[in-house]
């Protein structure tokens, strides 16, 4: 009966409009507080000394230097990191008398009465979690111009109002916002994920516009609803995964979040995911009383647009110049365009939706697109000859970009890189040397992914033949994969010789290689 129970929670989800949508265990409680004060109480300038199982346990505040590189900083914190994880060894061998300052810091981090079994396992759990005040207050005031679209959007897909704080932990309500992993926007569409419900090319990339992304985040969450049953768990398989929290859920018998989270050990259900509903609880409640926490903000106002679609590709620098905007003006309202078509190379694609400040325009914006020339309005788009650079000793892609007279960005963009390893013979296609308007398939995206990696040196490329076999299930994406086993959705095409524009599906075999 319990399990009959179980099944039906999860097949019949609700999306009534309610608190209980979004429950406080107590037992998450630790959680809560110690995110509401990585939001509020330390900048990314400061961090906590943490265990990162017990949240309520904080070794220290550790200052760092503010204009050092990164690579000082994480000297710093893995010497504090070392330092605090000495101590509790001392701890847990028994020392009790004689302690040095952090030893003496570390031993009143934990309740009086504390075993030195319990001092020695904590040993294997210090972890340092940056600060976020200041960021998390830059991202209140942006999230002025942006919010009122969000609940439009969260009304019409009949989702919880709540969720237009996720940003908040997501990107900061910064829509130019881009991760080491290749997530980007306001919303960190892999992109993987995002081309389930949006274009991500090297022309368009609409995970950068927060009014598409939104939209796409919305089905999202939605989708997660359905296959997992609580948003609880929809919220935190936006992090890890839906089918990982439906395996999560059915693997305990219980959908409750506060005992997945205690009792869960499934491969990749790290740190992070299991403090993704408690940094998203902590997010909402700042959210709700900002004042209490950074006193009076100014929130920013949303912008007025005058918006138009385009019937047929046109040129951005004709569309500015019969606009009377300047093409940056152009550029920052529509972030979704990428460099080929700032740089002429392409066109704006028929049915793309331009966006300009109304108080910027002398007459409406269907008027000026209406009135442009034909050579702005190309009835087919001009062509080029294919372009390739075959990589030889010594370049890299900084050095070729600079050649060719491109972007990193849109090199990389233009091959499916997610990062800069390339090596010698490989073959790099070069942005705009398709025709205008016109994108990769995803086999030649995919096809150029996998002579990249097989060009790749061992340390950089892993190798299928060390790999293991993982099945698809239900709710997978390569996305949720490919975070679940710490890579990159490109890599998982690569090794598979598979790409975006046929789904993956359940029972369906990927090789993922070995992580370094």
């Amino acid at each position: 009966m319990t399990r009959a129970i179980f099944f039906l929670a999860l097949l019949l989800p609700c999306l009534s409009l309610n608190a209980s949508n979004f429950p406080r265990p107590t037992a998450l409680e630790p959680a809560i507080q110690f995110w509401v004060k990585v939001y509020t109480r330390v900048s990314t300038n400061q961090g906590y000394i943490h265990d990162n199982e017990n949240l309520s346990v904080i070794y220290e505040v550790l200052d760092l230097p503010v204009y050092a590189s990164r690579d000082i900083r994480n000297q710093k914190t893995d010497t504090a990191i070392r330092r605090v994880r000495s101590a509790l060894q001392s701890l847990g061998n028994g020392k009790r008398s004689g302690l040095n300052s952090t030893e003496a810091a570390v031993l009143a981090s934990w309740p009086e009465g504390t075993t030195s079994k319990t001092f020695a396992q904590a040993a294997e759990r210090v972890r340092f979690q940056l600060g976020q005040s200041d960021r998390f207050r830059e991202g209140l005031v942006r999230s002025g111009q942006w919010r009122p679209h969000i609940r439009e959007v969260l009304a019409r897909y009949n989702l919880p109002k709540e969720l237009e704080v996720l940003p908040h932990v997501e990107s900061s309500f910064n829509p130019e916002a881009y991760s080491k992993v290749a997530a980007a926007g306001l919303w960190q569409f892999m992109p993987a994920t995002a081309r389930q419900y949006m274009r991500v090319d090297h022309v368009i990339d609409e995970r950068m516009d927060p009014f598409i992304a939104t939209d796409g985040a919305a089905q999202l969450l939605k989708s997660n609803y359905k296959v997992t049953g609580t948003w609880p768990l929809a919220l935190t398989g936006y992090n890890h995964g839906a089918g990982g929290m439906s395996r999560a859920a059915k693997a305990l018998g219980t959908t409750e979040i506060d005992v997945i989270v205690r009792n869960y050990k499934g491969k990749a259900f790290g740190f992070a995911s299991r403090n993704f509903y408690a940094s998203f609880l902590a997010a909402l409640e700042v959210d709700s009383n900002p004042g209490r926490y950074f006193g009076k903000i100014q929130l920013d106002a949303p912008v007025a647009y005058n918006v138009v679609t385009i019937k047929n590709a046109v040129s951005a620098g004709a569309l500015a110049r019969s606009a009377g905007i300047s093409t940056d003006l152009l550029k920052e309202h529509n972030p979704a365009l990428r460099d080929p078509i700032w740089r002429g190379e392409k066109y704006i694609p028929q049915g793309f939706e331009v966006r300009v400040p109304t108080g910027q325009l002398r007459r409406p914006l269907s008027t000026t697109v209406a009135s442009l020339s034909s050579d702005a309005r190309p009835a087919a788009q001009a062509s080029t000859s294919g372009k390739e650079h075959r990589v030889a000793p010594g370049d890299s892609l900084s050095s070729i970009a600079r050649r060719y007279g491109v972007s990193v960005s849109s090199l990389m963009a233009a091959n499916g890189l997610s990062n800069h390893s390339i090596r010698s013979g490989a073959t790099l296609v070069l942005p705009g040397s398709q025709s205008r308007g016109e994108t990769l398939t995803a086999e030649q995206v995919a096809s150029t992914r996998t002579r990249l990696a097989s060009a790749q040196p061992q340390s950089q490329a892993k190798s299928p033949s060390q790999s293991q076999e993982y099945v698809i299930r239900n709710g997978d994406s390569l996305w949720s994969i490919a975070r679940r086993f710490k890579v990159s959705p490109q890599q998982l095409m690569a090794w598979n010789d598979i790409s975006t524009k046929k789904p993956i599906q359940p029972g369906q075999r990927l090789k993922i290689a070995s992580a370094s």
